[in-house]
């Protein structure tokens, strides 16, 4: 985490200027945005930031890249007794995919379920030529930030609303139960799943993937 809070090589654009520095205090000096917050900012901020990369509109964040593949394929309807076809699925993506009871199919006739983008380091600067260059070989794209180090955490991206609220359904504390915990009355009871995980991200986490992203073009 010292690499991500070092002064940067490269200048951050002015319009980040308040949301970095305020992300950054709160980040260092309160414990409360590890918490689930009613006015949390931190994940619609990182949320906000992903889409505006990736030119999408809906972005879904989860605690694991497993969450995501999960989000992703039940945005799309795609479970239990199924098939799905992925392009170069990692041994975690197969077994994942076997767990969930989908059957992965190389019927190069079926559309992708999922395009997929790993983040580290090396890669960093370039997530937006790359979201660009694989956006429309699916109707989803998930994004891998484990490899900056601040713990597993993924995101889906789509410019399908329906696929993201499906995908927060899987969320214990997604954006459709907040809501409901605050106000006491469900919104859209037709797309709760018959279980729910624990995939909410933590704000702090976010925090830093967002200063990460804000900082992107620093060493390049």
């Amino acid at each position: 985490m010292g690499d991500t809070i070092t002064k940067p090589a490269a200048p951050i654009e002015k319009e980040h200027y308040f949301s970095l520095s305020f992300v950054l205090s709160r980040v260092l000096n309160s414990g409360v945005i590890m918490s689930i917050e009613k006015n949390d900012q931190e994940l619609k901020g990182l949320a906000k930031t992903i889409a505006k990369l990736t030119n999408t509109k809906y972005v879904s964040l989860f605690n694991s890249f497993t969450g995501a593949v999960h989000g992703a394929f039940w945005g799309q309807d795609i479970g239990y007794g199924m098939a799905a076809r992925l392009e170069h699925a990692s041994e975690q993506e197969r077994k994942f995919a076997k767990w969930l009871g989908i059957q992965l199919s190389a019927d190069s006739y079926s559309g992708i379920a999922y395009s997929k983008i790993v983040i580290d380091s090396h890669n960093l600067h370039r997530l937006e030529q790359e979201a660009r260059s694989i956006g429309t070989q699916s109707p989803v794209l998930v994004l891998d930030f484990t490899g900056l180090g601040f713990g597993p955490v993924a995101a889906v991206a789509s410019n399908d609303e329906l696929i993201w609220k499906k995908a927060e359904r899987l969320k214990i504390f997604g954006a459709f139960d907040l809501q409901t915990m605050w106000t006491q009355e469900e919104s859209e009871p037709e797309l709760q799943p018959a279980v729910q995980f624990n995939y909410r991200l933590s704000p702090l986490v976010a925090a830093c993937i967002k200063i990460s992203l804000l900082r992107r073009n620093s060493s390049s």
